[in-house]
């Protein structure tokens, strides 16, 4: 079978070209045809040689691949299927807004976090993506050169595939890649923290770790991750680094009726964030089956949210999009109707 060149990086593709024996400078003129044209095949790459695309088709394919199904939400948000070859599919959510537009990627077939509130983690873990298989998710999007940002918030943990993530990161911002601005990715963990470590030293792309409670015994039984990685942990881990002013780290923070959307909830949500400059995104509870969560009310939820920002913390509210067509956060799952 032959190998895919989309998301190598320009050292792999350096490796490749010198492995085929053809000049060093081909790895570049290569990255530019995979990341800066709209191209589906080797043949299309014009100044290189015959010599050098024919050694290339005989092993090599640029290995992009159409989503398979789309959905559109009465909202406008439209929800992308992928084939992940010999593992199933993910879903991709890509959120139009007046001035922005948004795609929520995924980095693996299901999750093995097993959150409470998430019908991703009901799969378990099938498999994790190449970088390639996220970047797929971006360029075979059908409104690609309409996007404005980036997040790592669909299927999956992404810093429990933290190479193949880190490897998309460096296609999407490099020079001779896409050249993204690392200010319009966010990578949103649920805080594994040697990973978090890594990725807080090697990338200037924003932050984003799903809290949810600031009580330890809360999150343990919403999310069982929090046995091994504790939210003191996460939180010291954070706070060595300097962050600076443009970059951003934000807690995201489902708000469930009567668990985490009391006033001691906020007073210690301001004690334990005391020292780090970020914002709290709230999330509406989007119901699963089988589940004993419910979420907050409309009126408590602008409370909770009106108090934090009295105690001095940026706190927004996440508008819900795409619930119709099961798109919004935490109902993305490839396993149809598996509780119902």
């Amino acid at each position: 079978m032959k190998k895919k060149l989309f998301g190598k990086t320009l050292s792999q593709l350096q490796g490749i070209t010198t492995s085929l024996g053809l000049p060093k400078f081909t790895a570049r003129q290569i990255a530019d045809w995979l990341y800066k044209k709209d191209i589906t095949s080797i043949d299309e790459m014009s100044n290189l040689s015959k010599d050098a695309r024919r050694k290339l088709n005989e092993s090599f394919v640029i290995g992009l691949q159409a989503p398979s199904t789309v959905q559109t939400s009465k909202d406008g948000t439209k929800k992308y299927l992928f084939s992940v070859e010999g593992h199933g599919s993910v879903e991709s959510a890509y959120i139009p807004e007046a001035n922005r537009s948004t795609l929520c990627v995924s980095s693996q077939v299901g999750c093995k976090m097993r959150c409470l509130f998430c019908m991703t983690g009901r799969q378990g873990l099938k498999s994790n993506l190449t970088a390639g298989e996220i970047l797929n998710q971006v360029r075979s999007l059908p409104e690609w050169h309409e996007l404005t940002n980036i997040v790592y918030m669909g299927m999956g943990e992404p810093l429990d595939n933290l190479e193949a993530v880190m490897q998309s990161l460096e296609v999407l911002t490099a020079d001779w890649g896409f050249e993204w601005s690392k200010r319009k990715i966010t990578v949103s963990t649920i805080g594994i923290v040697p990973a978090m470590k890594h990725f807080l030293e090697n990338s200037e792309c924003h932050l984003a770790v799903s809290l949810h409670t600031p009580f330890e015994s809360e999150r343990k039984m919403l999310m069982p991750v929090s046995h091994v990685h504790s939210i003191s942990d996460i939180l010291s881990e954070i706070k060595l680094h300097d962050l600076g002013r443009q970059r951003r780290v934000s807690f995201e923070y489902i708000v469930f009726n009567g668990i985490n959307d009391t006033p001691k909830h906020v007073k210690e949500l301001v004690r334990i964030l005391n020292g780090i400059n970020c914002r709290i995104n709230l999330i509406r509870f989007h119901e699963i089956p089988k589940t004993p969560l419910k979420g907050t009310d409309e009126k408590r939820l602008m409370e909770f949210k009106e108090a934090l920002n009295a105690k001095g913390i940026i706190t927004t509210i996440r508008a819900s999009r795409g619930q119709d067509i099961d798109a919004a956060c935490g109902l993305l799952s490839t396993k149809n109707k598996e509780l119902e």
